[in-house]
């Protein structure tokens, strides 16, 4: 299954939200979803529950606090949460590459990527809602066309 398939298995109650236009938001939620099962197998191994844990919390708070920001009314309200979730990416990030020893490989590198692209938007997205620069400098990232090439439009790797 591929990002657009998946999304097709979400129900309208979600889909219909105003919040389902934000494809970063739908990015979070798919990566919650998926890796669901990598964090099961992780759970089983003693070395690397507590990461599992920690792997899962991340996630799940990325769409999450976008969620929530998005429903705030003030810009730098907004801008708050989706520092939130921008933290939480990152750290989710960090965690699956330490635990790539035992996940596939493949698995960790697309893992990796979506959240890498998370991070991007939602670092575009941030100071457009603060109306200011965020405080890092820019990365190189894929675009959203290579980006949508590379892992949107290709079968996800099994667990």
């Amino acid at each position: 299954m591929n990002y657009q398939e998946w999304m097709k298995t979400v129900p309208g109650e979600i889909t219909q939200d105003p919040l389902w236009g934000l494809e970063v938001y739908r990015l979070g939620f798919f990566i919650a979803d998926i890796t669901w099962d990598d964090t099961e197998a992780l759970f089983k191994n003693s070395s690397t529950r507590n990461a599992a844990d920690q792997i899962r919390r991340s996630l799940d708070s990325i769409s999450a606090n976008i969620a929530e920001g998005y429903s705030r009314s003030t810009g730098k309200d907004r801008a708050r949460y989706f520092e939130y979730s921008l933290g939480e990416a990152r750290e989710a990030r960090e965690r699956i590459y330490k635990v790539r020893r035992v996940m596939k490989p493949e698995v960790v590198v697309h893992r990796l990527k979506i959240l890498t692209q998370i991070v991007k938007m939602l670092n575009g997205f941030v100071p457009t809602q603060r109306k200011k620069g965020i405080r890092e400098e820019q990365g190189l990232y894929l675009t959203l066309s290579e980006f949508e090439n590379d892992i949107l439009h290709s079968p996800m790797p099994e667990s």
